[in-house]
């Protein structure tokens, strides 16, 4: 859950590092380190500093030149943040550094062994014991010094090494955690996501697990942790630096919601079938025959992307009459579920490289079942490991809390869902009624969008609560969570989200004045149920925000979304909660696109 960028060439490397940390900031922002060499620098230069990139780039000198670096920005596992604690960690002799997203799980093994051997430790981190193992190591080169060390650690680690003796070459390794090469002219980069890349090349080459690469001036090469030779064949990325800029907004955030329409337009792009009203997915490398056999769907994520899961399993249940249901991957992958070659598992992640997505997904295939990915990254771990899948093209998500991404996931599922619905009962006619509430959805988007200013000054009345409460049934309930739990991420109010149907067993005690409900009321069989759960709550005096199809009579406010199909309609309707997240974390002056605690690619347990 950090970043690392590096850089070998001809180029003076600390202002292209420091550029690069910050395109990865949303990946770790509580300190920041780089260190630089040159072959006619004597030895490694290191400046670390607790706080953001602009906190390490006020420390780094004028003279601070070289062409070979690695640096960092961290958010934090072991230790907590300090100068001391930043990365990269360099060995007592000052000619090792290293720096390392993921955990060593044995650290506090090595640390022991270490110190009996006279190691003085200067950090809390568990990284700081790989250095001392490199630097310690009497192999020859180094890659056998990297090689020979990570044989001792067990644990997750994306890593980048520099050595004074060896300064023609940085050496990377990866298990667990994102390493990705960018092919340059006469000269190499390596990062741990494309965005510290994309604005000076996309040649890309993306590490698997148990693989290491050497990267010179001028060539790499790639080989597995055992000194076997792999063969690595450079992609093109299709994002573009500018994809990274804020365009004009304040956030990244603010940004990424307006481009929800046009974002959900690129996810349908070429894949309607007018003509047998269904969707073309080949991706998924899932033939008739065996979609037809699939006797239940279970989808795996963690936090939005459960709850993107949580509406997908609904649709698919809806439209293709087959039983489904979402289940946090980081719950899954340790209750020893069964695993049932009649079910179609479906792992799901904005980077693809969700750490407990991606062991769910290896423990899954382990046991022989077929899984389908559906990540917004091309080329991630996730999409390499899994059977198939469904590429969401959102575009890059910068901000830590996901907005465009978890639209664009769902539109994704109602895809699947209509694939599979088509496939086995779904008519023509409804086929094609859910096509064409597909296409509408880009406009009523926008249409959406245009209600800002209305929801901006909801948000400022409910600026001052302690706590709300989000309720919806059946299509509504997975809209209530992850709307709780963008208000939780970015505004830092508490929020928890209930079945409206339950209100009756046990949180009618928390209703009062000072409690705001926001209440989920799509136009369907259920209006009447969710009325009356909203007039519980008038009853007890419990101020309600409405978020409905037509005004509420019982809701103090209501902001009115426009109707699709009622199977589409959970896309919609959390759209306005975004923004509502948006305006109250406005309005407390919250750190918007880096909320506190929190970093955007969960790459650790």
């Amino acid at each position: 859950m950090c970043g690392i960028v590096g850089y070998i060439g001809k180029r003076d490397v600390a202002p292209l590092l420091l550029e690069g940390l910050q395109r990865l900031e949303y990946r770790g922002y509580d300190s920041a380190g780089i260190v630089v060499t040159s072959p006619k620098t004597a030895g490694l230069k290191m400046v670390k500093a607790k706080g953001r990139v602009r906190d390490l780039e006020a420390k780094v000198p004028a003279r601070f030149k070289g062409t070979t670096g690695i640096a960092h920005t961290r958010w934090a596992t072991h230790g907590a943040p300090s100068d001391v604690n930043a990365h990269p960690h360099m060995s007592a002799d000052e000619k090792v550094a290293v720096v390392h997203n993921g955990i060593i799980d044995n650290a506090g093994d090595l640390r022991r062994k270490l110190e009996a051997d006279g190691v003085e430790f200067l950090s809390e981190t568990d990284t700081e014991v790989l250095t001392h193992l490199i630097a310690r190591s009497e192999a020859g080169t180094l890659e056998e010094k990297v090689r020979v060390a990570l044989r001792l650690v067990e644990g997750t680690y994306g890593i980048a090494v520099m050595h004074a003796d060896f300064s023609d070459r940085i050496v990377v390794a990866r298990n667990g955690s994102p390493v990705v090469l960018g092919i340059g002219e006469k000269e190499m980069f390596v990062a741990s996501d494309i965005a510290a890349l994309v604005a000076h090349t996309r040649q890309i080459v993306t590490l698997d697990d148990g693989e290491m690469a050497t990267l010179k001036a001028d060539d790499f090469r790639t080989y597995t942790t055992e000194g076997t030779r792999t063969t690595a064949e450079p992609t093109t990325v299709e994002w573009e630096a500018a994809s990274y800029d804020m365009g004009g907004h304040d956030t990244y955030m603010h940004k990424e919601i307006h481009e929800q329409a046009e974002a959900v337009d690129r996810v349908l792009r070429g894949r309607i079938d007018d003509r047998f009203a269904t969707v073309h997915l080949g991706g998924i490398n899932l033939d008739a025959r065996e979609a037809r056999a699939v006797r239940r769907v279970k989808i795996l994520g963690c936090g939005t992307s459960y709850h993107a899961g949580m509406i997908g399993a609904q649709m698919i249940e809806e439209l293709a009459r087959i039983p489904a249901d979402a289940e946090p991957a980081s719950e899954f992958r340790y209750r020893n579920a069964v695993v049932d070659p009649d079910t179609l598992y479906v792992a799901v992640s904005q980077s693809g490289e969700t750490y407990d997505v991606l062991a769910a997904v290896q423990e899954l295939k382990r046991k022989g079942a077929r899984v389908l990915g559906v990540v917004n990254v091309v080329g991630s771990a996730i999409a390499r490991e899994a059977d198939g899948g469904i590429y969401v093209h959102a575009g890059p998500e910068v901000c830590v809390v996901s907005t465009k991404c978890f639209t664009n996931t769902t539109v994704a599922f109602a895809l699947l869902a209509l694939h599979l619905g088509r496939i086995r009962d779904l008519s023509v006619r409804d086929g094609k009624r859910i096509i064409e509430g597909l296409r509408k959805l880009p406009e009523q988007i926008s249409e959406i969008m245009k209600q800002e200013e209305e929801i901006e000054e909801l948000a400022k009345s409910y600026a001052d609560a302690r706590s709300m409460l989000f309720i919806g049934r059946v299509r509504g309930y997975p809209v209530a969570r992850e709307a709780s739990l963008k208000l939780k991420e970015v505004s830092y109010i508490h929020a928890e989200a209930y079945p409206a149907s339950e209100l009756k067993h046990g949180p009618l005690a928390l209703i009062e004045p000072a409690l705001p409900t926001v209440a989920i009321v799509p136009d369907d069989d259920l209006l009447e149920k969710n009325r009356a759960a909203m007039e519980e709550i008038k009853a007890r005096s419990g101020p309600i925000l409405a978020v409905a199809h037509q005004e509420q009579e019982k809701a103090d406010r209501t902001i009115v979304v426009p109707k699709n199909e009622d199977e589409l309609d959970p896309i919609l309707m959390g759209i306005p909660l975004q923004l509502l997240a948006y305006h109250t974390a406005l309005a407390l002056g919250r750190d918007i696109d880096k909320p506190r605690n929190l970093a955007k690619s969960v790459t650790v347990e």
